[in-house]
């Protein structure tokens, strides 16, 4: 069973948008957040569909997205 992990889909604005979505859910990319406006799209995937989602025309990059904590407000410590 392949590991599934955050995605950041970065888009390029030669194809409409609506187009690449649905590229990204045919290939099995489950979409949690569409960013219209900076044309990036961010789900879950397995790595194997994550290099499927690189063919797609109109996407110039897929990178794992990974979750940043800074810790509490006035904590002494930081990263």
């Amino acid at each position: 069973m392949a590991c599934v992990r955050k995605w950041i889909v970065t888009t390029a604005p030669d194809r409409p948008l609506s187009e690449i979505i649905g590229d990204l859910t045919a290939a099995g990319f489950m979409i949690d957040t569409i960013l219209e406006e900076l044309g990036i799209v961010t789900g879950e995937a397995g790595d194997d569909t994550a290099q499927r989602l690189r063919e797609i025309p109109g996407v110039t990059d897929v990178s794992a997205d990974y979750s940043v904590d800074i810790g509490p407000p006035d904590s002494p410590e930081t990263w």
